[in-house]
């Protein structure tokens, strides 16, 4: 084994979105990097659909711009098409989605890594962890070289062990067109890991020159198209529609004919599938009452014919593949680019880790992504920048970067891994976090854009841009405090035109905002507005102004909170010694390992009785209780 003459700070395996994320933000916090990978050109590929955002993904990619991260960056600059999902509703539901040119979001991503100062990029398949004394020290590869290093993080997608399936036959793949990673899944099973096996699939690619278009809804982006990044202007990209397709009882007819050939349902696959993107043979089984599934025509990019129906991930036998695209109104004819296929892959239970996304079982050694049990793109680059940052930190000996439920999607879809771990893949939905009035899209810049400047991922320019922007809500905010109506002759024109009898002299716009009839475009036709205040400011003041009791009732509980979140648990505890708690509790808190009370009371099975039992012996100098009371 030859040992390369340069040591790093920082290796990330993988070149996913979760290890994008990874590498260039350790590299920018100053960490002499190296990003390693199977295919070089396959940095940032979109496996699946071609598309960033979505309900609760859309605010896990805010995030990651307001901390520093790239992932927004990089769609707003290859986009074609952008559109606000949940208008109708409020402002905590609302998500932002796009379609990508798939080859132009991976080539800026590739491009974006080269040019990153402090980044090595080197192809190549690890294949076991390099350890001294029991202690990491960088990662061996396939074809002899060894890299040190004094920290890595794993971001392996579904690489490790992959398994491709079309009908029954299967062969090796980390996807379509990959070569998989062999050894490294059981080199960590041997460290101690628990490494388990979980399945996902794809759609077929379909030339769109063999689709009737005519015979299929037309469905446009938003006009204006609105931006991911805090720091975007506006989106110069072409921007094309996609089209809305159903299928039909004859096309779940093919599809049940195909059951006795499908992977799926004849036992030939372990792993365990998403329960909420399920394949469409899985929903004609599990729904059979339903006449019809909907897909959208998403196009791959401007310079190809291929396109992507979505929601129709299947792993059936390409003869019924075939037969079944051809049965939907307006793909009679359709002609597959790429056969559909499942996949099955090795993934280490997140329960092994901290918050902090360093595993348990060996320090420096911190876990990112599909190899946690997540799925999809968001939930991998968001998990990959915090890994990076506290692989970063910890080389710098610096505190973990943690973000809680109440600060961050990032923080609650963290803490679910490690407390709860998955035995299925897990995706990010707004109904998983307690305090999403406080977690919005809009408000992402301003609950972190101070921790990545702080971090060092956000620089001057866009920190001074993001400062200005705080100050003027801040100043909007007390000027509409502030000002009264005087009810002139102009004021109450316009109170009677929009249907208002029942508003006194002297008040205040703050009070006429919080009105469920009344936006801002109303202060401004009242003569109320500033015309130098932007639609942004407008927007983030009228949100605060009308959601303010919400949002104050929502911190409170936060602050109650912050009592079992900042509580410590030793990583020795012995639970057995605590006396008072069940036999069951004792057992899940072994198991789990917590970090804070707060993770031990979102265990399923530990009560709140537990959790004082577990305070009250924290608070002692010894572990061993007294009290021989068995608290159910």
């Amino acid at each position: 084994m030859m040992t390369y003459d340069q040591t790093y700070d920082v290796i990330v395996v993988g070149a996913g979105h979760a290890g994008c994320e990874a590498a260039l933000a350790a590299a920018r916090m100053g960490c002499r990097t190296m990003l390693l990978t199977i295919n070089l050109d396959a940095i940032a590929l979109m496996s699946c659909n071609p598309s960033i955002g979505g309900l609760a993904k859309g605010h896990l990619v805010k995030e990651i711009d307001a901390l520093g991260g790239e992932m927004a960056k990089n769609i707003d600059a290859t986009g074609i098409q952008f559109r606000i999902l949940n208008t109708k509703k409020g402002p905590a539901v609302r998500a932002s989605r796009a379609q990508a040119d798939k080859q132009l979001y991976r080539l800026r991503m590739k491009r974006v890594l080269e040019q990153q100062n402090n980044l090595d990029l080197k192809q190549g398949e690890v294949t076991a962890l390099y350890l001294e004394d029991g202690e990491l020290r960088g990662v061996d590869l396939k074809s002899g070289i060894r890299f040190l290093s004094r920290t890595v993080v794993v971001t392996t997608g579904t690489f490790m062990r992959g398994l491709i399936h079309i009908g029954l036959n299967n062969y090796p793949g980390g996807r379509a067109g990959d070569q998989p990673s062999i050894g490294l899944s059981d080199h960590m099973r041997a460290l101690g890991f628990q490494v388990g096996r979980l399945k996902t699939g794809t759609p077929a690619r379909l030339d769109a020159r063999s689709i009737d278009f005519t015979k299929l809804e037309t469905q446009f982006g938003d006009d204006p198209p609105q931006p991911f990044s805090f720091s975007t202007d506006r989106i110069i990209m072409q921007q094309v529609p996609c089209h809305i397709a159903y299928t039909n009882p004859h096309s779940h007819d093919i599809i049940r004919s195909g059951l006795d050939r499908s992977p799926l349902y004849s036992g030939i696959i372990e792993g365990i599938g998403p329960r909420y993107c399920p394949s469409i043979e899985d929903k004609v089984v599990r729904f059979p009452d339903k006449d019809r599934h909907q897909t959208f025509i998403e196009p791959e990019g401007l310079d190809t014919v291929e396109v992507y129906p979505s929601g129709m991930s299947t792993s059936l036998p390409i003869d019924i593949q075939i037969a079944f695209y051809r049965s939907i109104v307006g793909l009679e004819r359709v002609e597959i680019m790429r056969p559909a296929y499942a996949i099955e892959y090795d993934y280490v239970d997140p329960i092994q880790l901290h918050s902090s996304l360093e595993t348990k079982v060996l320090k420096n050694l911190f876990h990112a992504g599909q190899i946690n049990g997540t799925s999809g793109y968001e939930e991998a680059a968001g998990q990959g920048l915090v890994a990076g940052i506290n692989a970063a930190l910890r080389v710098q000996g610096r505190e973990s970067l943690v973000l809680g439920r109440s600060e961050a999607y990032i923080g609650v879809m963290i803490d679910d891994l490690v407390t709860l771990g998955t035995k299925e893949p897990y995706r990010m939905f707004t109904s998983r976090a307690e305090y999403r009035l406080l977690l919005r899209e809009d408000n992402a810049d301003l609950r972190l854009r101070e921790i990545g400047y702080q971090l060092g991922l956000v620089d001057e320019q866009e920190f001074a841009r993001f400062s200005e922007k705080r100050s003027k809500i801040a100043v909007e905010l007390e000027r509409i405090a502030a000002t009264r109506l005087q009810l002139s002759e102009h004021e109450r024109e316009v109170l009677a035109r929009l249907g208002i009898a029942d508003i006194q002299k002297g008040t205040t716009l703050e009070h006429l905002l919080k009105r469920s009839d009344i936006c801002y475009d109303d202060l401004a036709e009242l003569g109320h507005v500033p015309r130098e205040t932007s639609a942004v400011i407008c927007e983030q003041v009228e949100i605060q102004t009308k959601y303010r009791g919400y949002i104050d009732r929502q911190l409170e509980q936060v602050e109650q909170a912050k009592k079992l979140e900042s509580t410590i648990i030793p990583a020795d505890l012995d639970y057995v010694s605590v006396k008072s708690l069940t036999t069951e509790v004792r057992e899940k808190l072994s198991k789990y390992r917590p970090d804070t009370l707060g993770q031990a009371s979102r265990i399923p099975g530990v009560t709140p009785a537990a959790i004082s039992i577990l305070s009250i012996s924290l608070k002692s100098s010894s572990w061993k209780g007294n009290d021989e009371q068995c608290i159910q």
